[in-house]
């Protein structure tokens, strides 16, 4: 293949595009609006799939430098009543196929593993065009523009790229997360830690939750889930730290003390992620020279498959280049086929799966997942 092939997004599904591109001898450049890589924190712990994450890692040739970073223990999951009774405990045995590792750490293997010069920083795409048989024009915010006969689109759920393909936008899906931190927890907060265990923690009701997780160097990472309109949420004034925390908290009034201080000690100012996305089954018909993958092609409710999906589309679709080097539609044809069911299929999961997280049936719907047997109510 001759084409230099243009990623816009150096997220984990664009770098493992262009590192398996790269295994297969294929030129690639990756533009993103970050200055640097270190501009802002990559986020939090990510569960790697045997069926998607990993083989993605292992057709990046990356598989050996991911099993580095798996962080022991991180699988198991405890699940909690509102009052702090311990209604499921389900410990990490080694046996599962979801290993857990620092979202950032992933990305760095990845950037290691490319040419320098692979990632151009500080090139943040403001707009496409269409030239014609199949070559895109990318302009930068910057006034540069590059030309390309084969563009992907990994930028994210507010995509660039996207609308050559697509009229499709993200809609609120009625559900946000406010993320707060607890540093040095088993230490500074013996409580919270100890609800949280090892792993991962629950704590439902119908349309809210408390859910944390036990990252690297004592870190507890807590994500406050509410079901509630954008409005809501914008009556909070997220500057003042110590109000947020407390008009958040008052949301689960009556709760365990070592759950609500999850909330209210937070390290962190909390932050808010409303969550979008794509409608279920978004596809688009094919456009020469240009495809999208990750969430710019299949943005969903937050359900664990995200970083997944998007590395196994990276994957998938490098192994489809490179089957196909002087056929560039035919491959792209090949990827998007198998990729329109996928994520689909993995949009649905996650529709069903927020229902047993904050529908009207939690937490005893998500206990009877988990064990496949309903408990005592």
């Amino acid at each position: 293949m001759t084409t230099d092939v243009t990623i816009i997004g150096a997220g984990l599904g664009g770098l493992t595009l262009a590192r398996v591109l790269h295994v297969h001898g294929i030129p690639a450049t990756v533009y993103e609006a970050e200055p640097s890589p270190t501009a802002r924190a990559q986020g939090g712990m990510l569960d790697i799939h045997d069926h998607n994450g990993q083989l993605a890692l292992q057709a990046a040739g990356l598989i050996d430098e991911f099993r580095d970073l798996i962080l022991e223990g991180r699988q198991a999951i405890r699940l909690l009543a509102p009052d702090g009774t311990v209604l499921l405990d389900v410990p990490d045995d080694g046996t599962g196929g979801r290993p857990e590792v620092q979202r950032g750490e992933l990305r760095q293997i990845l950037l290691d593993a490319l040419p320098a010069g692979t990632v151009r920083w500080g090139h943040k795409a403001d707009g496409v065009r269409s030239l014609g048989e199949g070559r895109h024009e990318v302009t930068f915010a910057d006034g540069s523009t590059v030309v390309t006969s084969l563009l992907v689109g990994a930028d994210g759920a507010w995509s660039r790229v996207r609308p050559l393909l697509s009229t499709a936008t993200p809609e609120y899906i009625g559900r946000s997360f406010v993320e707060t931190y607890l540093f040095d927890a088993d230490t500074r907060h013996p409580a919270g830690a100890k609800a949280a265990g090892g792993g991962s923690l629950f704590a439902l009701a119908p349309g809210r939750g408390i859910q944390a997780h036990r990252e690297s160097g004592g870190t507890l990472h807590t994500y406050v889930a509410l079901s509630k309109p954008q409005d809501w949420f914008a009556a909070i004034d997220f500057t003042d730290t110590a109000a947020a925390t407390a008009r958040i908290a008052e949301e689960f009034d009556g709760w365990a003390p070592e759950l609500t201080a999850l909330i209210t000690d937070c390290d962190t100012a909390p932050v808010l992620r409303p969550h979008y996305a794509l409608p279920t089954g978004h596809r688009w018909d094919r456009l020469p020279g240009v495809t999208l993958l990750g969430d710019a092609a299949h943005l969903a409710a937050p359900n664990g498959e995200g970083a997944n999906l998007a590395m196994y589309d990276g994957a998938e679709l490098g192994k489809a280049l490179a089957a196909h080097p002087d056929d560039i539609e035919t491959a792209l044809t090949a990827y998007e086929q198998a990729m329109f069911p996928r994520s689909t299929a993995a949009a649905a999961e996650g529709t069903h799966l927020h229902e047993l997280l904050f529908g009207d049936d939690t937490p005893h719907s998500l206990i009877t997942m988990f064990t496949g047997h309903e408990q005592g109510r």
